[in-house]
């Protein structure tokens, strides 16, 4: 049984995309993970794509899209979903099919910082959070935790987690 996951952000153009890809690549099949934004910014900002690819992760699927495609009929059915930017923890999220588990990454917004050699380095950081987080969470035994075990789990995985 693949696990279905979905990374979400505001504008589903950094962060989430890094969840995204960590989710797919370390979950090796076991997980199909996606991501979305309240408020897309309608591109993948290309230094999410530069830190991937410095870390030989592909994502030639990469784009920027609503969260309102995953609460569509004939949408994949999700499973769990995080949060991985505060504006998107807080805001009314759809109705979503199968009420699947949440639970709040939050990671710093890597987008706007300046200049670029910064904003590359906060892109890492970001990262190499999110890679921690993902790598803590595929090692749980998903396939036979509860719902409520499971988001004790990653909730803990959050605060265990250098910030």
């Amino acid at each position: 049984m693949t696990i279905n996951i979905l990374v979400l952000c505001t504008g589903n153009s950094a962060r989430s995309i890094l969840g995204e890809a960590l989710f797919n690549h370390l979950g090796q099949g076991r997980i199909r993970a996606f991501s979305a934004g309240s408020q897309p910014a309608g591109q993948v900002n290309p230094v999410a794509l530069e830190i991937l690819a410095k870390h030989g992760i592909a994502l030639p699927e990469a784009r920027s899209k609503s969260w309102n495609e995953f609460a569509a009929p004939g949408a994949p059915v999700i499973d769990y979903i995080f949060t991985v930017c505060a504006s998107a923890a807080g805001e009314t999220c759809p109705i979503w099919p199968g009420h699947p588990t949440t639970a709040h990454w939050g990671i710093a917004d890597p987008a706007h910082v300046e200049p670029l050699a910064a904003r590359q380095a906060a892109f890492e950081r970001a990262y190499q959070l999110l890679r921690q987080r993902v790598e803590a969470f595929l090692q749980l035994p998903l396939e036979t935790m509860s719902a409520a075990e499971i988001k004790a789990a990653a909730q803990r995985i959050h605060q265990e987690c250098e910030q």
